[in-house]
């Protein structure tokens, strides 16, 4: 025999590799599988909001009107220049309370345009303006009708020119 076939037959031959891979990417998708299962509530899941909805019982809508205020328009002043601040809103308040805050409105519109003419040109240019001017309106409007009467004030329009 030969040098070459004795060696040859000497070393052993190479395992394949091919069932490493095929182990390795099936424990992968394995993996991700059970992952996407037990994430989307198919294995070990809780009811999803969908289902909560249709089990919960569906109560009635909150019995609540909205008055609306006739569109503002306020001069202010920047540098000696002539802005206005165009303003609408409507008042959400509870329906038996309605009529009350209708007989109103005149003294509503009143307050809220002395407070907007009272605010500052770079109050309203500040990011966090409007939360704040709705939080102050509201209270002044609350004080004007008294309390419990009006729930929340919408701001519908907001507009500086």
């Amino acid at each position: 025999m030969d040098e070459t076939e004795e060696q040859a037959e000497d070393t052993p031959k190479k395992k394949s590799k091919l069932p490493l891979i095929i182990g390795l990417v099936l424990m992968i998708v394995g993996g991700g599988g059970g992952f996407y299962a037990v994430y989307s509530g198919m294995v070990l899941g809780q009811k999803t909001n969908e289902e909560e909805a249709t089990d919960a019982h569906v109560e009635g809508m909150p019995d609540i009107a909205f008055v609306e205020l006739a569109p503002m328009t306020v001069s202010l002043l920047d540098n000696g220049r002539d802005r206005h601040l165009r303003f609408q809103a409507q008042l959400e308040t509870p329906s038996q309370f309605k009529s009350d805050v209708e007989k109103l409105l005149p003294r509503i519109v009143d307050v809220l345009n002395s407070y907007l003419r009272a605010v500052e040109l770079d109050d309203l240019k500040d990011t966090a303006a409007l939360v704040k001017l709705r939080a102050q309106m509201l209270r002044r409007v609350q004080i004007v009708v008294g309390d419990g009467r009006i729930n929340d004030l919408l701001i519908m329009e907001f507009v500086l020119n």
